[in-house]
Order: structure tokens, then sequence, then C-alpha cells
């Protein structure tokens, strides 16, 4: 897709009612290649892969606004543009679930079921700080810079820390190939630049708009499957979700990590197909 002189990218797959993955940092459309193929036979799955990110262009800092404003602009361009109308279920991991959770309170009548994986669409939980190695990163101007554009420290790091069965040099290939020189990385450093924390960070009024009328999409069936033993998106959040939407399906997995579809694909799909009504 052409978004506003920019390629955006996406996989398209399957036909029948739309099934919309939305990735979040580091990862890309790459990260669901295994449920898009469990999936394409019965539904359309589609994955987009947002600026800077995977496929798409990776535009510097003074072309494009690397914001969760400019990320849920994007997606509802790219939705109005395959005319996805109605009974859209979105899957949603880490950024993921601010960018589709907010999309999803814009246009909820387009929104059929919502599949959530270790995200956010919230402040960070009370007294819950920041990890260290986010807060480094977000705060160190250019000390993290350098660390996350010159040595690909965040992607780098991603694929033995977010994994907790380890990921095969296949997989941690592809999953880090499209950020493979300083200005591909920009992505990865400005999602962590944009989390807001603080009243006077440029994405917080937003983050707090969505954070106070999720309970708007209370009726929308939900299914969240989550690794605990993820190191930032952890137990906290997960009682968070649970709090906001107890009607939700909720499944754990003691032995799966941040980049829980990575650890447990067997488990997860069969789920995410029933959940849809594809089971056989």
């Amino acid at each position: 897709m052409d978004l506003n002189g920019f390629k955006y990218h996406f996989v398209d797959e399957g036909a029948g009612e739309p099934v919309v993955m939305i990735h979040g940092n580091p990862t890309w459309s790459f990260y669901f290649r295994e449920l898009i193929k469990a999936l394409a036979p019965d539904v359309r799955v589609i994955a987009p892969d947002h600026i800077g990110c995977g496929l798409s262009d990776k535009p510097d800092g003074r072309h494009y606004n690397y914001r969760l404003k400019q990320r849920v602009d994007d997606l509802e361009s790219f939705v109005d543009f395959l005319s996805l109308e109605q009974d859209v279920t979105l899957v949603m991991h880490d950024w993921g679930g601010a960018i589709g959770m907010t999309f999803a309170l814009r246009r909820p009548e387009r929104i059929k079921r919502i599949v959530v994986m270790n995200s956010a669409a919230f402040f960070h939980p009370k007294r819950k700080r920041m990890p260290l190695r986010l807060w480094m990163i977000r705060n160190m101007g250019p000390v993290s810079a350098a660390a996350v554009l010159g040595l690909n420290l965040f992607a780098h790091a991603a694929v033995f820390m977010a994994s907790a069965r380890g990921l095969s040099g296949e997989t941690a290939r592809g999953l880090m190939a499209p950020y493979n020189c300083w200005k591909n990385r920009i992505a990865t450093l400005k999602f962590v630049q944009d989390i807001p924390v603080k009243n006077t960070d440029p994405s917080y009024p937003l983050l707090e708009q969505t954070d106070r009328d999720l309970h708007r999409l209370s009726g929308i069936p939900m299914l969240v499957c989550w690794g605990m033993k993820d190191f930032v998106f952890d137990s906290e959040f997960l009682a968070e979700w649970r709090r906001r939407f107890p009607e939700a399906a909720v499944h754990t997995f003691e032995d799966a990590g941040h980049y829980v579809l990575e650890d447990v694909p067997e488990r997860i799909i069969p789920l995410v197909r029933q959940f849809l009504g594809t089971a056989t």
C-alpha cells in the first residue's frame, strides 16, 4: 500500500472473515508466520508491517512521525484501504495492543473479536517501574541511539531475552532481518522513546484516552494468551487485562516468555482457531 508516499508492506492470505494481526517492537509480520499458515485455509489473514519495520519503508524522523497516533492513523488508513468494514478480528502483541485497541475505540462497529498476547493498552500498573533496560534506551539520548541504531542492541537482545524456550538461529535471523543497518533500526528506537510515562510525553494524552475508554470494548469477545515468563509484560499487566475484561477467555503459559507465539505456537493456534470458530 502507498501510505502518504511510503511503502506499507502487508501479508494478505486466505479468504473469509478478516483477521488483522498487529505486531510490536522489534518484530514484524514474520512473528505471526505460524498463525498465518494455520488460519489462512479458513479466514483472510492480514498482517501489516508498521512503517520503519519489516518490509515497509524506513524513513528518518524528519519525514515520519514515529508516535502512537501516527501508528493508529496508519492502521485506520490501511483497514479503510482494504475496505474491512465489519467482522474484523484483531490479534495484537506488544505495541500492537495500544495501537489495535486505540483503533478499535475509533471503529468499534468493525470489530468482532479481539486476541491479546503479552501487550498493554493502558499505563503501567501502579507502583510498577519500567524495566531498567527500557528506561536506559528511552532516556539516555545519544548513548541509547548509538547502542540501538549502531549496535542493534534492542533487536539483538530480544532474540535472547524474549523467548523462554530459545529461538533457533533461523528464527532469530528472520526476526532481525529487516533491521540490518543503522538507518533501518530507527523504529526499534522510536518505539521505546515513545512509551508514555508522564503527562508531558507526546503520546500520553492519547494513551490516557485509550486507558480511560477501554471499557467501551467490554462487549467484544476477547481471548488472552499470555506468556508468564515475560520480563516486561508480566503477571501485573495480565491482572490488569483481567480486571478490565473479566469475561475474557484467558490462557496462561508458564513456560513461555514475551515471544509467546514463538514459544508455544502449538498450544496457541488451536485456541485461536476455536475462538474463531474454525476448529475441526
